[in-house]
């Protein structure tokens, strides 16, 4: 059976013809102890302002009846089911049942291999709940919905509203759940399993955190900071958009293979890689507060408020990645945030949107399918970067004002960008319409340079958007520059004259990274800019000038040796433990992917030495450790860092694969290791090492685990696969390479997320020349968007990386 990608259009027209009152939905788990299929019935109450007139409902999963006004349907086709002569109130009941193990979206069954205990959550990001049960699968036809849910007697039944009634039937427990407020069907959830449960209170709040009984540790481990960054997010939020969250229980669920993190209303559902089996980095913990605070952020944009059609799918997710950040720093202990996040998802954001790839913020989106590829760096992290940008154009207490007129105005609705502008613009007095132009409709990065004391700005197509920015300048103090003058500047025109001293040591642009856009250093100052950036004052300041090195790399304009001076200088003196592990990342990969191979070894020695000086301060060690398991040059190398390790199983396994691609034999260490780490998922360790051995068979049991197999849990895919395409091992890599050609017509198989990650993390960057990328980039015309959109982003990548490596 096909199934159809909703159009724009079928969406508007339905919604133009139909008002959905409520949803009744009962779902019977019951038989996924031992088999694999969940029985629902879907019962929906709605009008039809037309009678007379027809429309469909949506239902992909197998139809067991239908029945509208007490009329039989006829069978659903293409994952849609006809419905005729509607009359002005009408009641359709579908009964329906799906086959977790077929692999199709929606609903999951989940297997821990610790311990055999059964778990099952529903995922229905972006139009999935179609997969499981009958209804309007679209974010404008918002209503109430109340679930009934038959689960095992040991189980607990998680859902969006609090307090069900539980009652002992026969076959387990039935779970009846309030109605919720009027939500989109892509925020409505269930998680059920044996979980372990934890509960305080928190900001007024019931808060849950819920894992697998075999994560029990971790999660105790962990949950006074999880529920501290719970309660200040949810203050934060509630004084700044002027609305407390509106329901009083808030759970958060740590689940078995789940894919990424969903923001369902008062449910979160989390992959449980995100409870962390060794003690987290600080870096972990900066951005796992992030992601908690960036969920958290969605109970108002995107669950309370939702946009009208996947066009404005960036007023929830950038809306949210920047509300990430502001909470973390003015609401918590991460007040590094913004620096964290220039060092991570900005940068990623900055070359996609410089690539082949670059679309607007807010694009068109003609059906669903094409909304799957907007879940990318520019919806994300530069829509964040944008917002940040304007909340600086505005003024923070404006634009907070300018939230809080908009949530009681549209509260429990559909918007679209327009309504927020207006919102904002009413809010501060400015017209918002060129700065909504030039930022959320227009593609590309600007470039912005100092030609002495003059600001240059161009943008893609030409003319620059509008930004604020702050030009700073700095004086040697000693072996530090002290800066000596901020200029802030609204720059409208190309050229922007400045009143900076005339004597400064160095000019940063965007000093404070208040915007976003391509900088570059002055030329009289680019030969000493790498050495410099080391001896600014603060992570923000340093963090704006590692961007401008890295940018310079990816366009050519700067080698991998001066990429791994800047990092490892800033690596010596960062005081900011929030980006060091991501700075590590970089230095690693600059020296082990972007040099020529003549450099490689030597660069890597250098991350290498930057990392065993750092590994003696206690608040980077673990960090710098990590980095060291990349770049031992040796045996010798390896023994000190295993001896270093101790009982941190995490970083033995990391030695061990380190050990496995320098040649050296590691089974039985391995098999030793693998028997005493009590992790669930110890085994994805053991297949790290063996997938770092250079050797045939190995290379070819992991390939079948990894890929044919689909194994690996989602969030490990990726640490297995870089391992995989060691640099070095060529000849047992190339026919991987072709193989990963073969697989790109299948790679959209089993979601957004599967897709991305499969895509992002099988790509190899070794053992490829230019005849692949040009099959690649052929292959990625004919598949479908999220896979096209990721691929030829990976080709991008490659194509510099191959040129600077020459």
């Amino acid at each position: 059976m096909g199934v159809r990608s909703l159009t724009q259009a079928e969406a508007e027209v339905r919604s133009n013809a139909l008002v959905v009152e409520r949803y009744d939905v009962a779902v019977d788990l019951t038989d996924l102890l031992n088999n694999s299929w969940v029985r629902c019935e879907s019962m929906i109450r709605f009008r039809c302002r037309l009678p007379g007139s027809g429309s469909f409902v949506d239902c992909a999963a197998e139809v067991e009846s239908a029945v509208l006004n007490g009329v039989p349907l006829p069978t659903a086709v293409d994952g849609r089911i006809a419905l005729a002569d509607l009359a002005e109130d009408n009641v359709l009941v579908v009964c329906s049942r799906v086959d977790t193990a077929s692999g199709v979206q929606g609903m999951h069954k989940a297997i821990d291999p610790a311990d055999g205990r059964v778990y099952a959550y529903t995922d229905f990001t972006p139009d999935y709940a179609r997969y499981v049960w009958a209804c309007f699968d679209q974010p404008d036809l918002k209503a109430p919905h109340a679930f009934t849910v038959t689960a095992p007697a040991d189980w607990l039944v998680l859902s969006n509203s609090g307090d069900p009634r539980v009652e002992a039937i026969d076959s387990g427990r039935r779970w009846s759940f309030p109605a919720t407020p009027p939500l989109a069907t892509y925020n409505t959830v269930i998680n059920a399993g044996p979980y372990y449960e934890i509960r305080r209170d928190g900001a007024g709040h019931d808060l849950g955190l819920f894992a697998r009984q075999s994560l029990a540790p971790v999660l105790e481990r962990d949950a006074t900071e999880l529920f501290t960054l719970t309660t200040q997010g949810l203050e934060f939020f509630a004084e700044r958009f002027g609305m407390p969250f509106p329901q009083h229980k808030y759970d958060q669920v740590f689940t078995p293979e789940f894919p990424g993190a969903m923001e369902n209303f008062g449910c979160v559902t989390w992959m449980d890689w995100f409870l962390r089996r060794s003690t987290p980095t600080r870096a972990e913990w900066d951005t796992f507060s992030r992601y908690l605070l960036h969920e958290l952020a969605h109970q108002w944009f995107g669950n309370i408020v939702t946009m009208r059609w996947w066009d404005d799918l960036w007023l929830n997710e950038a809306f949210a990645e920047f509300a990430s950040n502001w909470a973390a720093v003015r609401a918590t202990s991460y007040t590094d945030a913004w620096a964290a996040h220039l060092a991570g998802e900005k940068l990623k954001a900055y070359f996609v949107d410089q690539g082949p790839t670059t679309h607007p913020i807010r694009q068109p989106v003609p059906d669903v399918a094409a909304a799957e590829a907007t879940f990318d760096a520019i919806t994300y992290p530069k829509g964040a970067s944008a917002l940040q940008q304007l909340m600086t154009y505005v003024g923070e207490d404006t634009f907070a004002t300018g939230l809080t007129a908009y949530f009681a105005k549209h509260a429990w609705g559909n918007t679209t960008l327009q309504d927020l502008i207006d919102a904002l613009a009413a809010s501060s007095g400015r017209d918002l319409d060129a700065w909504r132009i030039g930022w959320l409709e227009t593609a590309g990065t600007d470039r912005l340079a100092l030609e002495r004391d003059v600001l240059v700005a161009k943008g893609p197509g030409g003319v620059a958007r509008p930004h604020v920015l702050g030009i700073g300048a700095y004086r040697r103090r000693a072996d530090r520059l002290e800066r000596v003058a901020l200029q802030q500047v609204e720059v409208s025109g190309e050229r922007t004259q400045l009143e900076l001293p005339a004597d400064a040591d160095l000019y940063l642009v965007n000093d404070e990274d208040l915007t976003f856009a391509s900088a570059r250093p002055d030329q009289a100052f680019r030969n000493g800019f790498f050495g410099d950036a080391a001896r600014l004052p603060t992570a923000i300041s340093r963090g704006v000038a590692v961007t401008m090195a890295w940018d310079m790399l990816l366009n050519d304009e700067a080698t991998a040796a001066e990429a791994v001076q800047c990092l490892t200088g800033v690596l010596a003196v960062e005081t900011s433990a929030s980006v060091i592990e991501p700075y590590l990342n970089l230095a690693v990969e600059a020296a082990d992917l972007w040099s020529p191979a003549a450099d490689r070894d030597g660069l890597l020695g250098s991350v290498a030495g930057a990392c065993r000086r750092l590994a003696g301060d206690p608040s980077y060690r673990k960090a710098a450790l990590r980095g060291f398991a990349r770049t031992a040059a040796d045996l010798e190398q390896v023994g000190w860092l295993q001896s270093e390790a101790g009982e941190d199983l995490d970083l033995q396994w990391r030695a061990l694969a380190r050990k496995a691609q320098l040649g050296s034999p590691t089974a039985a260490e391995a098999e030793a290791l693998l028997a005493r780490d009590p992790d669930p998922e110890a085994w994805v360790s053991r297949l790290q090492v063996r997938a770092a051995t250079p050797d045939p068979a190995e290379k070819q049991a992991v390939w079948q685990s990894l890929v044919t197999e689909r194994a690996v849990p989602i969030a490990s895919v990726h640490s297995v696969a870089a391992l995989f395409w060691s640099a070095g091992q060529d000849d047992f890599l190339h026919p991987y390479a072709e193989a990963y050609l073969e697989l790109v017509p299948t790679l959209h198989q089993g979601g957004v997320m599967p897709a991305t990650t499969f895509t992002r993390s099988l790509f190899p960057l070794v053992a490829i020349d230019d005849s692949f990328l040009a099959r690649a980039e052929a292959l990625a015309t004919g598949a479908t968007p999220v896979v096209r959109t990721n691929l030829l982003d990976r080709c991008n990548r490659l194509r510099r990386m191959l040129r600077s490596r020459l």
